[in-house]
């Protein structure tokens, strides 16, 4: 799972946030409004049920709950999901924690289990992509939504660049888009376009709902920048949402999120 996902702060709450809780605001605002307007029009209104694969401590699941959703994280960390139900039982909300992976899916929860699927930052680094995505519609009910964030090829070119490691750029270049990355510190795994997301997911028999570019200028920015500059963080997630879903900054993304039915 990739970092924990914390919804914005409202304006009169971001004076008292820590810097690092500004810098996550800001390269999680995109994906929390478009999760929270699918959770939204998912449930017209009613508690759905939430899966989250790969959920970890439950830095998101917690955040869905707290809206009133049933959620169930599946996990391979026994310590990740003790950490799951003390974060839990501290917001006072009840998340199901259970142990496995997406290969072992249909034995954790069953089939057609979910009216939301949420998998952030796992179909990175399974073996194979299109069986992962088969594992995940087959745990879905008609008209359940998948919300799916990954990391984005071009971006990882333009990072591995910035940080001086010019040959494991240039490499990437030719690299096919799906491939296993190698290289680079907790950065490994597969990159992919927003083409080839598409292509898996009408291969998995979802319907693309949505595609917001995330993080195109979080991670380019200077953290000292944020923390030092008033109002910095709050006109850096109204950009980041000014240009989530405009095609031409899409390949500048550091992931890419897809909503699908």
């Amino acid at each position: 799972m990739a970092a924990s996902e914390r919804p914005p702060a409202r304006p009169d709450e971001r004076s008292q946030e820590r810097p690092s809780e500004r810098r996550a605001a800001a390269r999680t605002a995109v994906v929390w409004a478009a999760l929270q307007e699918a959770l939204g029009a998912g449930g017209a209104g009613r508690p759905l049920d939430v899966l989250d694969i790969g959920g970890g401590t439950g830095g998101l699941a917690v955040r869905v709950a707290e809206l009133g959703h049933r959620v169930s994280v599946v996990d391979p960390s026994p310590d990740a999901l003790a950490s799951l139900a003390r974060r839990a039982r501290e917001r006072g909300v009840e998340v199901s924690g259970q142990q496995g992976d997406l290969s072992t899916l249909a034995e954790v929860v069953g089939p057609a289990s979910a009216d939301v699927v949420l998998c952030h930052g796992v179909l990175e680094v399974v073996d194979e992509p299109a069986a992962a995505l088969a594992s995940l519609r087959a745990a879905m009910r008609p008209e359940a939504t998948l919300s799916l964030l990954v990391a984005q090829h071009h971006a990882a070119v333009v990072a591995r660049a910035m940080a001086g490691h010019f040959g494991q750029a240039l490499a990437m270049l030719d690299a096919p888009s799906g491939a296993p990355v190698a290289g680079g510190r907790a950065r490994s795994g597969r990159r992919f376009t927003r083409d080839e997301l598409e292509g898996l997911l009408r291969g998995a028999g979802l319907e693309v709902l949505s595609v917001d570019g995330v993080r195109v200028f979080a991670d380019l920015v200077p953290g000292s920048l944020l923390d030092l500059e008033p109002g910095a963080s709050a006109a850096l997630v109204e950009l980041e949402r000014a240009v989530a879903r405009r095609s031409e900054y899409l390949p500048l993304a550091t992931q890419l999120h897809v909503l699908a039915r």
